[in-house]
């Protein structure tokens, strides 16, 4: 369903901050979020744009792949009552004063789930990280002109640097589409704006990650359903495409809509079992293992201008990531 932005951050306390924890678990869940995170991408990116598929639908990808977060959410939540391995996820929930309240905040998780699929659709992985890069500047421009809080300049010079890399590397992108730069735009537009009111919403569910996702996600169904329809993708998938009978391929889909859903616990357990600091680490480097994979798995070509702003999108991301964690640390 998406990257590290789509997940839904859990409340982090003071003892889940300072707790210690072995080696090998922090190396497991670091790991255990890279697995699903990369997933996502590269399956998204090879079921919307490989030669043997090219499912050029990003909205029905992003309604199906919720279809099959929700049944997760429903049947681990119901196994959670009698297994207690399970009992993380609490039994599925709607109730339609709470529905109201959060579907504002449902709005934005589809935009950006939906913005991010079609971002996805239109520019290589390699220059993926770069197109949404953004989201760092629009963070600062919201938590000014929304909440009234002042960024440091130090933090302005790394969203300096992440912003020069978006222009050079885009410059320099070899398959260049103002389509997918505008999509890309627009998706960190989103995941900024989901990161500043997710925190006003966790209230309404009690401060439960788990309770907001049973929301987020039905409601973002209902929400998506006549989009598909009325867009036209449903009519042309059934016209058009060939291979609805192909196992293979609806095996995919349903793969990558379970690796969505692992994200937001592998993103619940890193941030339980780890460090803000080894969080930032662990992104910072994820982002850059992830588009030295795509060079090598989608052979996207990489001219000299495009490799030096996705270096600069990545450190400036990295560095202000950086200068944020030691000023929350303070």
């Amino acid at each position: 369903m998406g990257n590290k932005s789509e997940a839904i951050p859990a409340p982090v306390t003071a003892k889940t901050q300072h707790r210690q924890h072995a080696a090998s678990v922090i190396f497991a869940v670091v790991a255990f979020y890279w697995f699903s995170s990369l997933s996502v991408v590269f399956l998204n990116k090879y079921i919307l744009s490989s030669p043997e598929y090219k499912f050029s639908y990003p909205l029905f990808v992003t309604w199906y792949q919720l279809v099959v977060a929700l049944v997760l959410l429903v049947v681990w939540g119901q196994l959670g009552k009698s297994i207690s391995f399970f009992s993380t996820i609490p039994p599925f929930e709607f109730d339609l004063r709470i529905a109201k309240r959060v579907a504002p905040l449902t709005i934005i998780y589809v935009l950006m789930l939906a913005l991010n699929n079609l971002c996805l659709k239109y520019v290589e992985v390699t220059f993926y990280q770069v197109a949404r890069s953004l989201s760092i500047l629009f963070n600062i421009v919201f938590t000014y002109t929304l909440l009234g809080q002042k960024t440091s300049m130090q933090a302005m010079v790394g969203c300096s640097i992440v912003f020069v890399g978006f222009v050079v590397g885009s410059y320099g992108e070899v398959n260049f589409s103002w389509a997918g730069i505008f999509y890309g735009v627009s998706s960190s537009a989103f995941v900024a704006l989901y990161g500043i009111y997710v925190k006003k919403t966790l209230a309404v569910v009690d401060n439960n990650q788990w309770r907001l996702l049973h929301y987020n996600t039905a409601i973002s169904i209902m929400i998506l359903s006549p989009i598909v329809i009325f867009s036209g993708e449903l009519s042309d998938i059934n016209h058009e495409v060939l291979f609805l009978d192909d196992s293979k391929f609806w095996f995919l889909m349903t793969v990558t809509g379970v690796t969505g859903f692992l994200i937001n616990t592998a993103m619940f357990l890193q941030i339980k079992f780890t460090t803000p600091l080894t969080n930032t680490i662990s992104g910072t480097a994820k982002a850059c293992v992830q588009t030295l994979l795509a060079a090598i798995f989608f052979q996207n070509p990489i001219s000299f201008m495009n490799g030096t702003g996705i270096f600069m999108a990545l450190f400036g991301s990295g560095y202000y990531s950086f200068v944020r964690y030691n000023e929350m640390k303070k």
